[in-house]
């Protein structure tokens, strides 16, 4: 039977489960989509770099990286890209700029892409280096 000494202890009960579902379920929101899993740099050509989005528009971009791996079996060969997400509005503007250009960028990796930062869990924070792209050579035989 409830007796009026109990609902003080039932209620103190409640408040902290309720605290410790609040603060672990603002952690794993934390670790999932804004805890900085890795960063580092990637090199590369620009291939292109748009501004996109129904409700949150984000700047995505994609890399072009240097070499080849193969593809599927049987399928050829295909090269390595790295699709990336942009934050900042001025440095996205500067991107635009050097499309086709041959470019180190420093990135974060996030464990999860959320809409309003962008379609990608990479975002590019900063141009570390532009340089031209070397032209190629022909090899004659």
């Amino acid at each position: 039977m409830d007796t009026p000494e109990h609902k003080p202890k039932r209620r103190k009960i409640l408040f902290i489960l309720l605290l410790i579902l609040i603060v672990g379920g603002g952690g794993f929101f934390y670790f999932q989509y804004y805890f900085v899993f890795g960063d580092g740099v990637k090199n590369g050509q620009l291939n292109n770099l748009v501004y996109k989005g129904y409700v949150f528009k984000t700047y995505e971009g994609r890399l072009i990286q240097v070499g080849i791996r193969p593809g599927i079996t049987g399928q050829g060969i295909q090269s390595n890209d790295f699709p990336f997400s942009v934050e900042d509005k001025k440095l996205a503007e500067r991107l635009e700029l050097l499309s086709g250009k041959d470019l180190q960028l420093h990135y974060k990796e996030y464990r999860k892409a959320i809409p309003w930062r962008g379609y990608s869990r990479y975002i590019v924070d900063s141009i570390i280096s532009v340089k031209d792209p070397m032209p190629y050579s022909v090899n004659p035989m």
